[in-house]
């Protein structure tokens, strides 16, 4: 999934101004400072002039901000070296680690975005990718997620 439609819906589910989002990322790394503008043109549709493309390092950070914020820093734990490269699934478990997500409320909201996934496969897309049973979270299923989770935070429209 495109990176920039991970933070538009991020920040559209959780109402987030421009300068929190900025907090955020520097929450996750002090030393990555984004001003106003970069992040407005992190939030632009791709055809819109004055769009940039949010790399996947920006993103992980975001996230990483993201679950700081809502969890608190784990003093006893090593700082992490941000993901150069995200995958669908590694999105999906940092939004469950920061919304501190069971499987059934995963569940939930893949069906609340009228996508129902059994709990099987809700756990084959948190697996290891040499498990046999692991499962690529495809662009459309994240989708789904972030639609429910919208749901979820915001209620319904």
């Amino acid at each position: 999934m495109i990176t920039n439609d991970v933070l538009r819906s991020v920040r559209y589910m959780l109402d987030l101004s421009d300068a929190h989002v900025a907090e955020l990322v520097q929450l996750a790394d002090p030393s990555v400072v984004l001003d106003r503008d970069q992040v407005q043109a992190f939030l632009r549709k791709d055809e819109e002039p004055g769009y940039a493309p949010l790399d996947d390092r920006l993103l992980a950070l975001f996230l990483d901000g993201l679950v700081i914020h809502f969890r608190g820093r784990r003093e006893d734990a090593p700082v992490r070296a941000p993901e150069t490269r995200l995958s669908n699934n590694e999105i999906l478990k940092k939004l469950r680690v920061a919304f501190e997500l069971k499987d059934i409320d995963i569940g939930q909201a893949f069906a609340d975005a009228g996508h129902p996934v059994s709990r099987p496969e809700v756990s084959a897309l948190f697996r290891q990718r040499t498990h046999p049973n692991y499962r690529p979270c495809r662009d459309q299923l994240l989708r789904y997620f972030l639609r429910g989770l919208t749901l979820r935070v915001r209620g319904p429209a």
